[in-house]
């Protein structure tokens, strides 16, 4: 497998915002990249299946987050201060095992661990496993389900509808081992609007 560069912390950076997300990114100048290889597309997306699999993750999963969070940018780096492709905050990165949240291998792991540790977490509750990886377990906790913030909602959607895609575009890819797939349970995430126009997620 191939072996993906990690970013050079000295590289200067530039900060724009991300047209899909509206989040603030910060990536390295064109010319600051030239001399650095580009991952694989192909070994990129093998390793976070993989990883996945390994895990008892859901890749089409990992995929959507991942989507959502830097749209597979190894470089970003948040207002908020979260880094790398699958955008940890640095406690979150400590937390599982990262020491340098931009080599896409490390940062993938650790974001696949926390999503793992989620899902354990919520026994498989798809909606408060993303709100949580976006806001907090102590928030879903506090709120006993998806916590009433803007950006978190559109989190859930968003990750929602890329999970959607993903798994509609790859059918038959199952990334669970044969004996855990007659266990493991993939709660879909359904969507309702009431009378005043909120938009309330949950799994059957």
């Amino acid at each position: 497998m191939a072996v993906l560069p990690a970013f050079a912390a000295d590289v200067a950076t530039v900060v724009r915002a991300d047209v899909r997300s509206g989040r603030l990114v910060r990536t390295a100048p064109r010319e600051a990249r030239a001399n650095q290889q580009a991952p694989d597309a192909v070994a990129l997306i093998g390793m976070i299946d993989r990883m996945a699999e390994e895990a008892g993750v859901e890749s089409a999963l990992v995929h959507s987050v991942i989507r959502a969070e830097s749209n597979y940018n190894a470089h970003a780096v948040s207002s908020a201060g979260a880094l790398g492709m699958m955008q940890l905050i640095p406690s979150t990165a400590k937390r599982f095992g990262v020491s340098n949240a931009f080599d896409a291998r490390q940062n993938v792991q650790g974001g696949i661990l926390y999503l793992k540790f989620l899902l354990d977490y919520y026994k498989g509750d798809y909606p408060r496993t993303i709100a949580a990886y976006n806001a907090g377990e102590n928030a879903v906790d506090r709120f006993n389900g998806i916590p009433p913030y803007a950006e978190t909602r559109r989190y859930v959607w968003q990750v929602a509808r890329n999970l959607k895609e993903v798994r509609l575009a790859r059918p038959a890819n199952n990334p669970l081992p044969v004996e855990t797939r007659t266990t493991e349970t993939v709660n879909p995430i359904q969507t309702a609007v009431d009378a005043d126009g909120r938009t309330y997620y949950r799994t059957p």
